[in-house]
């Protein structure tokens, strides 16, 4: 099955210069694991992209929302994480080796991706680098963990430790036989 993040702009290439974007809807299931190691869009799920391409010249701008459904686990309780993924994606994608500043452009380090003989743009790789940017590195459950139910301790505290007021402080414990 074709990935979602694929678009064949031959129709766009023929239509020539400059002009109006053209939105097109694409849906499929992930190639890949996209996200971070606690939460992610898992390979295989459904993956909807509404993207604009428009020409410039000699390149393509591609404008995309991306939704998707992310799993993953709470990093204080261990439950899992069912969320949805909105991401919003910009790139431009060369028809040219020299797009950008010609000869200037190979001491940079960041190249323009472009077109390739199929007449196709891939979009995985800038949506897999905007999802780890934008996704929490420590995903925690929404309101705060219910630590009643999982018996996990709350993160201010250790499990059975008693409460501060009833706490002796250890410097003056052995004052306590003086009372």
């Amino acid at each position: 099955m074709k990935s979602p993040f694929v678009f064949n702009v031959s129709e766009l290439l023929h239509q020539g210069a400059a002009g109006m974007p053209e939105h097109r809807t694409q849906v499929g299931p992930s190639p890949s694991r996209i996200g971070n190691e606690m939460i992610a869009v898992e390979e295989g799920a459904e993956v909807t992209l509404a993207a604009d391409l428009t020409m410039l010249g000699s390149g393509i701008l591609v404008d995309a929302d991306v939704t998707a459904q992310l799993s993953g686990q709470c990093v204080r309780c261990l439950r899992d994480l069912n969320r949805d993924l909105n991401l919003h994606v910009s790139q431009v994608f060369s028809l040219e080796d020299d797009f950008v500043g010609g000869d200037e452009a190979e001491d940079e380090e960041e190249d323009v991706p472009q077109v390739n003989e199929a007449n196709e743009i891939d979009l995985e790789q800038t949506v897999i680098d905007e999802a780890v940017l934008s996704l929490p590195f420590n995903p925690t459950c929404e309101g705060g963990c219910d630590n009643q139910a999982t018996g996990v301790p709350a993160p201010d505290g250790v499990s059975g430790e008693q409460p501060e007021e009833e706490r002796v402080d250890p410097r003056w414990a052995g004052l306590e036989k003086f009372l």
